[in-house]
């Protein structure tokens, strides 16, 4: 008896393992061979809801994993390619693609040896993997051999449950499952936690197809399906769990994508509960089944239960998604401290007015220049306090300054193309100059960020006068920065000429803490490692001053240059993208 348990143990945890890392593999190796283009199908299919939908559908059937498709929606959103608005019909859809893994999974309930196919995928797969002489080849071995592994780790699954009818040992463990029988609300928990932490929905689920086929939940295959169906349910709410640990360390718009997709799944099966407890569930299956339900086709109408409950949640749902966006953003709220990315807010309908919408694009810039102001005294603060929450805010700072840069170029560049009078055909190459100086100011924050990350790691300091030093010209760099805003929103020559004294006071203070700190290493009252951390940041804030004197420049010159001619935008939008590309 003992004997028989362990083997039976054994086989399922090391078939579970071979499942889970075939998975992972034939996974990773769709998203190596394809992964570039999936995203860029997720960033241009998801216009529509139904596109959305459609596209998280067939990305998740191509990769066998919601988790790993949800994961990815995150990443764009987290980076800014996807809104959350597109996001939610997508993750829609991988709720309905990940339902082909059960499809999948219920070939090995057919009378035929699945061990005798996967040997050789597996040999092929290895082989491409290894000799490949390409990169795409060695990805297609990869897939190939998880997807052998994938269903040798299902065959000893099975082969762990076969053939224990009338085992005691077998029954006794079996009994925990039968005190479920009739527990829906029970049967669902259990299977919420088996998933959060397998991770995988289709692991889950595919135990439950494989413990029904093997008489885990008894003969009378009615009841077999009735006691399957809770399991399914609590497997599509445990297998949210990834999203939300992808979440972490993400900015809001993807903890709210992360909480769209627990709430949508929690929800649906809120709603389809009351079915399951009348037994009207899987009346619906048994009729929409082709066949009659035995040992046979157990696996496959389970399959049929899981894509029933997947389909009808999302249809019912994809109308409401917009209602699904509004109630995560009113609920989930931004953490203490953290940024909240503003969309840019550049009205195409007013490009028929050209002189309005320079308005509205130099309203913007001011915008943008406060977000870069905010940067550079995250990563300054950060570096003075040792502070890694200001570190990391930097970073999303300069995502957000990224963002301005790439809205208020594009909207620039469509108004270039209309007819313009020669006052904002002179302003345009200009106003994009503006905006490319701010980003390379953002760039330089999170130079200073990173500066300050190795200044935490390697547990330097400065001594008395580094510290001094620094912080006077991190003052003189925050007030020249004032005095750019200032000029930007009231266009006032006077606080544009203070920013220039600035820069030449930031120039001057260059030269001479340079100086000063390397006679401080040469006499050794300073170590070589801070005294590099010093120069620097020195460096990079005098950079910052070069940046804003330009700004400062074209304010006092009118936001026009001697010598611009109209027409001539599309010639200095080239010179900013290759500038900005080095």
């Amino acid at each position: 008896m003992f004997a028989t348990m362990m083997t039976m143990v054994c086989y399922a945890i090391g078939g579970l393992g071979l499942f889970l890392y075939g998975m992972g593999q034939m996974s990773d190796g769709l998203k190596k061979a394809a992964g570039q283009k999936m995203k860029q199908l997720m960033e241009s299919m998801t216009g529509t809801p139904l596109l959305g939908f459609a596209t998280g559908t067939v990305v998740t059937a191509l990769v066998q994993s919601s988790s790993a498709t949800t994961v990815m929606i995150i990443g764009l959103v987290n980076a800014g390619l996807m809104t959350l608005k597109q996001a939610v019909p997508v993750i829609f859809g991988t709720n309905v693609g990940t339902t082909a893994t059960a499809w999948i999974v219920s070939l090995t309930g057919f009378k035929f040896n699945i061990i005798l196919y996967a040997m050789p995928v597996i040999g092929a797969g290895f082989l491409l993997n290894v000799a490949g002489r390409s990169r795409r080849a060695r990805n297609l071995g990869q897939v190939l051999l998880g997807f052998g592994i994938l269903f040798v780790g299902l065959y000893f699954m099975k082969l762990a449950f076969t053939d224990l009818r009338g085992d005691q040992a077998a029954e006794d463990v079996w009994g925990w499952l039968a005190f479920l029988k009739g527990r829906v609300l029970l049967a669902v928990i259990v299977s919420t936690l088996m998933t959060m932490i397998l991770q995988s929905s289709s692991a889950s689920i595919a135990i439950i197809q494989v413990l029904a086929l093997n008489g885990a939940f008894g003969d009378n295959w009615a009841e077999v399906l009735a006691m399957s169906i809770p399991f399914v349910l609590g497997g599509n709410i445990g297998t949210t769990i990834t999203a939300q640990i992808a979440s972490l360390q993400a900015n809001l718009g993807s903890r709210r994508t992360a909480w769209a997709h627990t709430m949508f799944n929690v929800v649906g099966v809120a709603l389809v509960l009351p079915l399951v407890y009348t037994g009207l569930f899987v009346t619906i299956v048994l009729w929409i089944a082709p066949w009659e339900v035995n040992a046979g086709t157990i696996m496959l109408t389970i399959a049929i239960a899981h894509t029933l409950f997947n389909v009808v949640n999302s249809l019912l749902f994809l109308p409401f998604a917009g209602i699904l966006e509004k109630i995560v953003v009113s609920l989930i709220k931004p953490r203490r401290g953290e940024v909240v990315e503003r969309a840019v807010v550049l009205e195409k309908h007013l490009l028929s007015t050209p002189a309005l919408a320079l308005q509205q694009a130099k309203r913007e810039i001011i915008r943008m220049a406060g977000e870069a102001m905010k940067a550079v005294k995250c990563a300054c603060q950060g570096l003075s306090q040792g502070d890694i929450k200001q570190i990391d805010r930097t970073r999303r700072v300069e995502d957000v300054v990224d963002e301005y840069q790439t809205e208020i170029t594009t909207y620039l560049v469509e108004l270039s193309q209309r007819q313009l009078s020669d006052e904002v055909s002179i302003e345009l190459p200009v106003l994009l100059h503006m905006v490319n100086d701010l980003e390379r100011v953002s760039d330089h924050a999170v130079n200073i960020a990173e500066i300050a990350e190795r200044k935490i790691e390697q547990k330097l300091t400065f001594g008395e006068e580094a510290a001094t030093d620094s912080a006077a010209m991190v003052k003189e760099t925050y007030d020249m920065f004032d005095n750019i805003v200032a000029a930007l929103e009231s266009s006032s020559i006077q606080a544009a000429h203070s920013a220039l004294a600035g820069e030449n006071k930031l120039n001057r203070m260059q030269i001479r803490f340079r100086r000063g700190h390397v006679q401080r290493m040469t006499d050794g009252t300073c170590s070589a490692r801070s005294g590099l951390i010093f120069i620097d940041l020195v460096d990079n804030l005098e950079k910052i001053g070069d940046h804003l004197t330009n700004i400062a420049q074209s304010v006092i010159g009118g936001i026009q240059w001697e010598g611009v001619e109209s027409g001539s935008l599309s010639g200095e939008y080239d010179a900013i993208n290759d500038q900005s590309s080095q």
